[in-house]
């Protein structure tokens, strides 16, 4: 709970700027809050927004947008061990609210108490993400002729903001350090080169890409045991020669 109230802030705050963007765009509040409620995405919906302004195909929003949140294939990757022993519906609602936010907060947490834990997972994708994020999105629509741009009150610094955050707390050894490195510069580089959605797909692909290709220490081997079997590795007993070939007791 309190490590979810920066996100409650961050959450709301971007998703008021989505509703004035949305809105200057000409979506109607129905069109809006059904896209908040049936793709939950961020960054995705900012993009989508634009896609649909520019007349692409709705078979090129989709794929573009897909694109954008590729990373959360690597999400999901990440918390499937904590969470492997859950049946596949409640498994499929989960990735339904899966958000960098619920990513960060939901690892964390399990990380912290060495097990999955639903009710901590949904207070950060729901509570602490996905309800305030469509009030602030409801908001921004209705009461956009009265809110001042985004970028004149600095609204439009959150999201990057929250998100630096995030990738703070999750770095606990020198792969996540040198995935967020990587992944940061190359996409701050091809955004500034090139596109903002291309930076996303390449930042996403190429940090974690690097922090693979990096030696793990013994701490992150332990870590990682504990994540996948339950518990650390530990040596196998020594033979008794006296009795066989038996372990020793």
């Amino acid at each position: 709970m309190v490590d979810s109230l920066g996100i409650v802030g961050s959450a709301t705050g971007f998703g008021l700027v989505y509703g004035l963007t949305a809105r200057a765009a000409g979506f109607s509040p129905l069109e809006v809050g059904a896209m908040g409620l049936f793709v939950f995405a961020g960054a995705a919906q900012f993009a989508a927004v634009g896609y649909v302004l520019g007349g692409f195909s709705w078979a090129g929003v989709v794929l573009l947008t897909a694109f954008i949140n590729a990373r959360h294939v690597l999400y999901s990757a990440a918390l499937a061990p904590y969470l492997a022993g859950r049946p596949l519906g409640v498994r499929a609602l989960l990735a339904h609210f899966l958000t960098d936010e619920a990513f960060a907060l939901a690892l964390s947490h399990f990380r912290r108490i060495g097990r999955g834990d639903l009710l901590g997972y949904w207070w950060g994708a729901i509570v602490a993400t996905f309800i305030p994020w469509n009030l602030a999105t409801l908001a921004g629509v209705v009461l956009g002729g009265q809110i001042p741009e985004p970028e004149r009150l600095g609204l439009d610094v959150i999201f990057p903001a929250a998100m630096a955050g995030l990738a703070v707390g999750l770095i606990t050894g020198r792969r996540e350090l040198v995935a967020t490195i990587v992944g940061a510069v190359a996409a701050v580089g091809v955004s500034l080169a090139w596109d903002p959605a291309a930076g996303i797909v390449a930042g996403g692909l190429l940090g974690p890409l690097a922090g693979m290709a990096t030696p793990r220490g013994a701490r992150e081997l332990t870590r990682d045991a504990v994540i996948v079997f339950g518990r650390a590795p530990t040596a196998e007993p020594p033979e008794d020669r006296a009795s066989g070939g038996e372990p020793a007791p």
